[in-house]
């Protein structure tokens, strides 16, 4: 399985100070993220903000896919409170790796905030590059397999629901997903359906 290698000492908080800014753009105000190579290697940290903020620093998230047994996919809504994409429908699970997490302690972490999810096995699919305007993310993706009852939290998720694969094919390029749950989907769809 994939994961980030941390530097012995604290990686640097980027961008890194200049004559103009000698104290750096920003301080640990906010919630720190890893700033990664594409093979996981972590090379420096910084906020949630300034990584959204055009910076294209390539930083790491994890996703989780939920089938159950009759090859239904649930998809989550994400609630219109969040700063990119709300009101969109996206991956069951999905979200920053905090500075210092590991991919499966993240992974467990997103989980039980959104849907109150805990008790699962995860299955690794496959790490990628995704780009967008705001943002650079290796993401990591994971699947897990079951007939779940899950509760979305209501303040990142306004709700969630099973669709089946014909309902989501048919939906695709309409608007109604994020961007990046229509990429991903398109390149897992045979993987998912074979864990079943």
């Amino acid at each position: 399985m994939f994961e980030l290698v941390y530097p012995v000492e604290p990686a640097p908080v980027l961008p890194l100070p200049t004559a103009e800014t000698p104290g750096g753009q920003q301080l640990k105000d906010s919630e720190m993220v890893p700033v990664v190579e594409p093979d996981g290697l972590v090379v420096g940290q910084a906020s949630r903000k300034y990584v959204h903020g055009g910076s294209k620093l390539l930083h790491p998230v994890v996703h989780l896919h939920i089938i159950n047994r009759n090859s239904e996919l649930y998809v989550q809504k994400r609630s219109m409170s969040k700063d990119l994409l709300p009101g969109k429908w996206d991956t069951a699970v999905g979200g920053h790796i905090d500075y210092g997490e590991y991919l499966s302690t993240s992974l467990y972490r997103e989980a039980s905030e959104e849907l109150g999810f805990r008790d699962f096995n995860p299955i690794y699919l496959k790490s990628y590059v995704w780009e967008s305007e705001q943002e650079k993310e290796l993401v990591n993706v994971f699947a897990a397999v079951g007939n779940f009852m899950l509760k979305p939290d209501g303040s990142e998720v306004s709700e969630g629901r099973y669709w089946s694969m014909d309902e989501i094919e048919a939906a695709l390029g309409k608007d109604i997903f994020t961007p990046n749950f229509e990429h991903e989907f398109k390149a897992i769809k045979h993987s998912l359906l074979a864990l079943l």
